[in-house]
């Protein structure tokens, strides 16, 4: 039974991991005239890039920290149902938070990354 629940756990976390990436990156990719705009006006593709992933990373850590309590709360509330596993194991809730946390900052690098490549020109033509 317990190999059972860290499956479903696993895949829940893949589809949380899946649903961040995808829209993090659609997030970046509308951005590029933006970027394009930038890139024309002087800013380097490196301060972009860390722009980028800095509002990405302050998203994320908003979104993370609610959804933390959120489950601490929930899991204390289903503690009962539980079996073989405590409600607020804490290397559960670490892991699950480096793992969206490190999701979410390779889902803000690499469509920054490569939208920071293309020349200006073209990124203020895209759309």
């Amino acid at each position: 039974m317990p190999r059972v629940i860290a499956g479903f756990a696993s895949f829940a976390l893949v589809l949380a991991s899946l649903g961040i990436y995808g829209v993090i990156s659609c997030s970046v990719s509308q951005r590029t005239q933006e970027i394009g705009i930038r890139m024309a006006l002087g800013a380097s593709a490196g301060a972009l890039q860390a722009r980028i992933l800095l509002q990405t990373l302050s998203l994320a850590g908003l979104g993370v920290s609610i959804g933390a309590a959120a489950s601490w709360l929930l899991a204390r509330a289903l503690a009962g149902l539980l079996f073989e596993v405590t409600a607020s194991d804490p290397l559960t809730f670490l892991a699950m938070l480096l793992v969206l946390t490190a999701v979410t900052a390779i889902a803000g690098y690499l469509p920054a990354r490569r939208a920071s490549r293309i020349n200006p020109s073209a990124a203020l033509r895209a759309n």
